[in-house]
């Protein structure tokens, strides 16, 4: 499964490296409404949360179905401005249905059908999913765009006097070098070098932009290009704009030491079904107790060295074991630092 986006004929210079201001704040409000998916950030999530004025805090509730299980489109802009003061001002050039349209049904959730299906009760009834507060919200929203427009854009200018501008200050030149350096990448070693360095869950097959994430979904870069968006506070999410109409969008995580790369889906896929099977655990139990031979794990369950080897096989494939030598006999290892993430590269997996 992923996530695609045609670049046939897209010159290179329609490739746009940028920070956002806006998609930071929206990626940081949905770390605090969220903190489980971010648990890197929960020294910056517990003093940030600890700090909020109470009305602020009930306010960022009301809207936060706006980004907390994905975000409104107009949140990650496909040709960010220097402040945020300036993406708002892009945002409020939004007629009021688009601007309705990609708050109640975002690019995550919005499939072809379900857009084509949109309607009052269609919106209605996501918002009631996630909470009597969201319906409410959704209500007044489809009642008067204007009003509930400028209550966000409000909501958004208090966040940036509560927290955000200090945030962004300490992030904003790290995110700028990063661009830099991806555009650099592009100009002197090529799209798919570049890619790389976006993420390892991206990248080129054919003329395609290639996304490792759990949906299947495509748009075209025809006539406008791609941005990239470095994002310090988004790990593990890889969030893509790909709504048919609008700019396509990647934000990224920036690279930092100490945390792992991600994990391909067909991989952790792999994996988990290797360990499905009774006999590999059973092997995998053996092998995590030290090395072994084919012969030794074969005589310890009282198997055939040939049904030994194939389990073995599936094993090493999925990069659950090491193998290694002992002058004529081949040593098979579990690898518990593999298996100690797996957990996690699922969960990462899922919410990138």
């Amino acid at each position: 499964m992923a996530l695609t986006i045609d670049i046939t004929g897209v010159a290179q210079e329609r490739f746009l490296f940028t920070p956002s201001p806006l998609a930071e704040l929206t990626s940081m409000l949905h770390a605090l409404s969220e903190p489980g998916h971010h648990p890197a950030l929960h020294g910056w999530i517990a003093a940030t949360s600890a700090s909020l004025k109470p009305e602020l805090s009930e306010r960022l509730i009301e809207a936060d179905f706006l980004w907390r299980s994905a975000r409104a489109d107009f949140f990650v802009p496909g040709r960010p401005r220097a402040t945020l003061a300036g993406e708002l001002d892009e945002v409020d050039r939004f007629d009021d249905d688009a601007y309705v349209f990609s708050a109640l049904i975002t690019t995550s959730c919005g499939s072809t059908p379900l857009r084509r299906l949109f309607s009052r009760e269609t919106a209605l009834e996501l918002a009631l999913a996630r909470g009597p507060r969201q319906a409410e919200f959704a209500e007044r929203l489809l009642a008067d765009p204007p009003r509930v427009r400028a209550w966000v854009r409000r909501l958004l200018e208090d966040c940036e006097q509560a927290f955000f501008a200090e945030s962004w200050a300490r992030v904003q030149h790290q995110l700028a070098a990063d661009s830099r350096h991806k555009a650099d990448l592009l100009a002197h070693h090529g799209l798919s070098a570049m890619l790389d360095a976006v993420s390892p869950s991206v990248s080129l097959q054919d003329n395609r932009i290639v996304v490792d994430k759990l949906q299947d979904n495509a748009t075209t870069a025809h006539g406008s290009g791609v941005t990239f968006i470095p994002s310090a506070f988004g790990y593990p999410h890889l969030l893509v704009v790909h709504a048919p109409g609008w700019r396509p969008v990647i934000q990224y995580p920036v690279a930092e030491s100490g945390l792992p790369h991600p994990v391909p889906l067909h991989l952790v896929q792999r994996r988990i079904d290797a360990l499905a099977h009774p006999v590999r655990r059973r092997l995998a139990r053996t092998l995590a107790r030290g090395p072994h031979t084919t012969g030794e794990l074969a005589d310890a369950w009282q198997l055939t060295a040939p049904e030994v080897s194939r389990h073995l096989a599936v094993l090493k494939q999925a990069g659950l074991v090491t193998v290694s030598r002992r002058g004529r006999y081949v040593l098979y290892q579990l690898d518990l630092t593999v298996c100690a993430r797996l957990g996690a590269d699922f969960v990462e997996a899922i919410l990138r």
